[in-house]
């Protein structure tokens, strides 16, 4: 049982002057809080991020420190780990991150980010985990529980209703209450109250005209008093604008981004206020102790402290469950004919079957033809608070020459153009956002901007050239590309769907003289494909850490079965999503969630629109057979059949030649509620591993909630007795599997 600390937060609560309480409010460094030496109270020290502990920053300057000693592990991102729809991996990646973080000094990460994947063009859906609440819940509460069994607060972000980067400060996010409580916030929920999150960070936004930093309807009402929320609140670096009508709600840390710490708001200025009597000392002492209990839980006070755990980083225990979670995140999207796995047989010496006339036979090694900058690209130090200086990265071509061996003629080929990238010399590093400044410029018609399309057309042109040109006579053809963190990046959404500097011209190119090239994307959003049909294989790949180019390596040459399912839709066209449909995504001023419940997969099933490839979908190189599926309610139901307990139990056989796992999804309908409702929604799953042959049996309880909608009117979930239909099977669009159950 978890010890209480109430007594002596209450004692040195009282002890603390005005002063010091202050001092303990904001940042008095980028990514510290003040320190009081008088009564041993220590500063909070924090790190981004998501992918890893971020490098060491001076208290006062962006430039980093420059040390030789905050190389840390890579970390797969939120939408890596969440498409292995593997809780055991999630728990192994929050034990990571925390391990870690202890080990360099931190006391708070700065992670997980959970907002829901809105709309494709979100800069920021690389970070987060899904469009679908029910799978978020499932994966951030063993991820908060393996950070913080290692004495480091997680830091759940962003609160709420943050799904968009553009006017991210400012704009005013308007959601219905039922959609606000269905979608946005289950995941908050069971953050803190199934896996107790420590800390929590309120989002930039407004939320229906109030910045969510001095929200009491999110902040007091909803978190503190309806879920019961003692831990403490931390704004965004930025995201306070006000004193008083800040320090009134339930926010407890400021912090920023500029230097002038004593200018925060909740530094002099909230002084101030307090002298004069605008606020009251008695809500600063609320902070003080929501701030206090947090360091009682991490053992940074008490007589807990000695017993704080230490951390460690790098270890080759992290790598190990980095390499098994990025081999488990990793989708397969497209494979006829079975062009993949790529066998030792196909990658084995050729030998003359006849003498030459000397009587000699000769050998010919294979040529393998990777072509993309992403194959040999390290994407570690981008995508803003989730940069991270990684002690290594395995980039696709380092993990395929590594493991194919020296058996077989590698050959790589860049294929296409990026301005100012390291990877092309022709142009300086001042031209890195070229595309997007002649896009921009206001006289597009200029010599200087005709001369750098050209520039551009050029560079691309040659280097589409080379690469077709290698493929041409390759036994195989490999293409890596996708986007990079130019695109996915805190900060700025995507214009659009499509893969940036030419790659679809360059796709078509290399399909045309070798219509089994594989086409493998690193990405953090889904793309438009319009070469999909034409393709034989298509491999997803997110950005998933620093052993990617090793887990894709076993992926391509058959070591691992993929495992993985898409933890989002991914639409054919951008134009096929609701948020186009109803211009309600990117907006400066005012986004309002027209759409409500209907997110995602929600709102293509619901109009029968057909995406590119499904919510839950992904490929093995064996295959499996769900069946006799059962489903029985259990339970004493009430008049809100609160003790109802649903309970669906299916076998899984793996009907092929190599290990691997199913990923068996369980969606519940309910068609006939008073409200509309999605077509089905995802309400559990198991993945189960399985050899050749074996059968195991899947048991999934389903509780009441699992059948429940909030009611507006009774401003609660409820769930009306009658006719309820489950669906099982291994993808949103291949529930073959279904029965009524009647509650």
């Amino acid at each position: 049982m978890a010890k209480n600390y109430e007594n002596e937060i209450n004692q040195l609560t009282a002890k603390l002057t005005l002063e010091e309480k202050i001092i303990m409010l904001h940042g008095c460094g980028l990514f510290r809080t003040g320190e009081v030496d008088r009564l041993g109270i220590p500063s909070i020290r924090m790190s981004d991020g998501p992918m890893g502990v971020r490098q060491e920053f001076p208290d006062a300057n962006w430039i980093p420190c420059g040390l030789s000693d905050d190389y840390v592990s890579y970390l797969p991102s939120n939408s890596a780990l969440a498409a292995t729809w593997n809780p055991e991996r999630a728990y192994a990646g929050g034990q990571v991150l925390g391990e870690e973080a202890r080990g360099r000094g931190k006391d708070v990460i700065l992670a997980p980010g959970i907002n829901i994947k809105r709309d494709p063009l979100c800069g920021r859906n690389f970070e987060y985990m899904s469009e679908d609440p029910c799978l978020i819940e499932s994966m951030v509460v063993p991820f908060i529980k393996g950070v913080q069994e290692n004495d480091v607060a997680a830091c759940v972000k962003h609160f709420a209703v943050n799904n968009q980067e553009t006017e991210r400060l400012a704009v005013d996010t308007l959601v219905d209450e039922r959609t606000l409580r269905e979608i946005y916030l289950p995941g908050f929920k069971a953050a803190v109250q199934e896996a107790g999150s420590y800390s929590l960070m309120n989002a930039y936004n407004k939320f229906r005209g109030v910045f969510c930093s001095e929200s009491k309807e999110l902040l007091d009402d909803i978190l503190r008093e309806e879920w019961g929320y003692d831990g403490t609140i931390i704004s965004d670096w930025g995201a306070v604008h006000s004193t008083k009508e800040t320090a009134e709600s339930s926010m407890d840390i400021e912090m920023s981004v500029t230097y002038n710490f004593d200018d925060y708001y909740f530094a002099k200025p909230l002084l101030e206020a307090v002298k004069k009597g605008e606020v009251a000392e008695a809500d600063l002492d609320k902070k003080i102790k929501n701030i206090l209990r947090m360091m009682y839980r991490l053992k940074m006070l008490g007589e807990e402290a000695p017993e704080r755990k230490c951390g460690a980083y790098n270890t080759y225990e992290h790598q190990q469950k980095t390499l098994q979670t990025a081999k488990e995140a990793i989708v397969l999207l497209k494979n006829e004919d079975k062009v993949l796995p790529i066998t030792k047989e196909r990658l084995a010496i050729e030998k003359t079957s006849t003498p030459d006339a000397d009587g000699l036979f000769s050998a010919r090694k294979k040529k393998i033809a990777v072509i993309g900058i992403n194959a040999s690209y390290q994407h570690a130090g981008g995508g803003g608070s989730a940069e991270i200086k990684a002690f290594y990265e395995i980039s696709p071509l380092l993990g395929l020459r590594q493991q194919m061996g020296g058996n077989v003629r590698m050959e790589y080929a860049r294929g296409y153009y990026i301005p100012g990238k390291k990877d092309v010399n022709e142009v300086n590093w001042q031209e890195a956002s070229l595309e997007r400044r002649v896009m921009g410029v206001e006289d597009p018609d200029s010599e200087e901007q005709k001369a750098l399309r050209k520039e551009i057309e050029e560079n691309r042109a040659r280097l589409r050239e080379e690469a077709v040109n290698l493929a041409k006579d390759a036994d195989e053809v490999i293409f890596v590309g996708g986007l990079n963190h130019d695109y996915d990046t805190e900060g700025r959404d995507r214009d659009d769907m499509r893969l940036p500097y030419g790659q679809d011209e360059l796709i078509e190119a290399l399909l045309d003289v070798n219509p089994n090239t594989i086409v493998v994307i690193v990405a953090g959003s889904p793309v438009e494909m319009p070469w999909a049909d034409r393709a034989k294989a298509i491999v997803w790949s997110y950005f998933s850490g620093m052993e990617t180019g090793n887990a894709l390596a076993e992926i391509l040459l058959g070591k691992v079965s993929p495992s993985a399912k898409l933890p989002e839709t991914f639409p054919v066209r951008y134009t096929d999503t609701v948020t186009y449909k109803n211009e309600e995504f990117g907006k400066t001023d005012v986004v309002e969630y027209k759409e409500g419940v209907f997110v995602g997969y929600r709102y293509y099933e619901k109009e029968q629109v057909k995406p590119a490839f499904a919510f839950g979908y992904g490929l093995s190189y064996t295959s499996f057979d769900i069946k006799d599926l059962q489903v029985k309610a259990v339970g004493n139901a009430d008049s809100n059949l609160k003790d109802t307990v649903v309970t669906v139990t299916a076998t899984v056989t793996n009907t092929g030649d190599m290990a691997g796992a199913e990923v068996v999804q369980c969606y519940v309908a309910d068609p006939e509620c008073s409200v509309v409702r999605p077509v089905k929604e995802l309400r559990g799953y198991a993945k189960v591993f399985l050899n050749p042959g074996e059968t195991k049996t899947v048991t999934i309880d389903l509780p009441a909630q699992a059948f429940a909608f909030y009611d507006v009117e009774k401003k609660d979930f409820t769930v009306e007795a009658g006719s309820f239909v489950v669906y099982v099977g291994n993808a949103s669009d291949n529930c073959k599997l279904q029965a009524e159950v009647v509650l």
